[in-house]
């Protein structure tokens, strides 16, 4: 097998799942005997970096005159800095950058014209929402100057539609390529600790942002007359932890729902769960989804684009409802009721193995 020189960039190593996506490739390219380098635009970091995998910081702080109109370029000349001497000691087999902001920074940068770029979420919905006039002219072209011409991954296929019917984006070459998971991992650690282990007790994991809908989640949890609990598992800012509590306290069900910050190993909670619910307006993928059946654990979704229905299939579509309460309500009473089944080999696609040589290709197609 060759040895290939691998590149992640990204805007920050926090607790999304974009930046869980990019440490699991590069770990599991790091085993291969690969090359891999991760450059981050900040510091912050919540995930730990494997070993093997080289992190360079490209931080920029500063806070002068006109700092959010020159940010973009101002980043990618730092970038360039660091990518000259870079690139002159090795030849780099694949790039990959990932989010928005990244991609942003790599379309404006001397060295990165061949990168490809991978949209995790629905970058045009997103980016145009209650945008009009010239707002929304603006943001659709700056969407076409960062990803015409250039080569794209998305997730899901539904974030290709988003992209080019909605951004009126017209890539060079779009392919769709899931999020890896190593099954066998989450499965081992989902029987760690769980406090909440033997009670009756729903899950929500997602960062508190006005796209997860914990509105629509708490009222079809109160709609449903489930017996047991609801735990919420993420963080977001203090005005949104209000909000929610003063939902909870409207319902009448504040004493039967818990709020969990962020964890690394969410596995514990998802296996001891009667069901994950999640209730969101839009996801790019939906990586607990996943992670939630690779745990046995039942899961019911909203049908929102753009991930869920490539993940829920076969008897496990029966877990997609209406995007609304009511029909959130209904359709995890029926879940519930009668678990849908997983198939054998039907997580096989989100598998780690594949995935990894799904992005090994790319750069067998240079």
């Amino acid at each position: 097998m060759k040895r290939l020189s691998i590149l992640f960039l990204i805007d920050g190593l926090g607790g999304g799942g974009a930046e869980k996506v990019v440490l699991t490739l590069a770990d599991a390219m790091s085993v291969q005997g690969h090359e891999v380098a991760i450059i981050s635009l900040r510091g912050e970091r919540v995930y730990p970096v494997p070993d093997g995998v080289d992190l360079m910081l490209v931080e920029d702080r500063y806070r002068g005159p006109f700092h959010r109109q020159t940010d973009v370029w101002r980043r990618a000349r730092h970038l360039d800095r660091l990518l000259g001497p870079y690139f002159s000691r090795r030849s780099v087999d694949l790039i990959v950058s990932n989010l928005p902001k990244t991609d942003r920074v790599v379309a404006a940068s001397e060295y990165l014209q061949n990168a490809w770029m991978c949209l995790h979420g629905a970058v045009a919905s997103v980016e145009l929402q209650r945008k009009r006039g010239i707002v929304r002219w603006f943001k659709r072209k700056q969407l076409q100057r960062t990803y015409d011409g250039r080569r794209l991954i998305t997730v899901s296929d539904g974030l290709q539609q988003d992209l080019t019917e909605h951004g009126g984006v017209r890539p060079a070459r779009m392919v769709t390529i899931p999020n890896p998971f190593d099954l066998d991992l989450i499965r081992r650690i989902s029987y760690g600790g769980c406090p909440l282990q033997g009670e009756r007790f729903l899950i929500h994991v997602g960062r508190f942002r006005r796209e997860k809908r914990h509105d629509r989640l708490l009222e079809a949890f109160c709609l449903s007359g489930y017996p047991g609990n609801l735990v919420l598992l993420g963080v977001g800012p203090q005005e949104k932890n209000s909000e929610l509590y003063r939902l909870c306290r409207r319902f009448g069900i504040e004493k039967r729902v818990f709020f969990h910050e962020f964890t690394v190993n969410p596995y514990p909670y998802l296996r001891a769960a009667e069901a994950l619910v999640v209730s969101s307006d839009y996801e790019g993928f939906g990586n607990v989804l996943v992670e939630a059946l690779a745990c046995g654990t039942p899961v019911v979704s909203t049908d929102c684009p753009y991930g869920p229905r490539d993940i829920l299939t076969g008897d496990l579509a029966r877990g997609l409802c209406g995007l609304s309460s009511e029909s959130l309500a209904a359709c995890l009473n029926d879940v519930l009721a009668k678990p849908p089944i997983v198939v054998s080999g039907q997580l096989d696609r989100f598998s780690l193995k594949n995935v990894v040589e799904r992005y090994l290709d790319l750069a067998d197609s240079e």
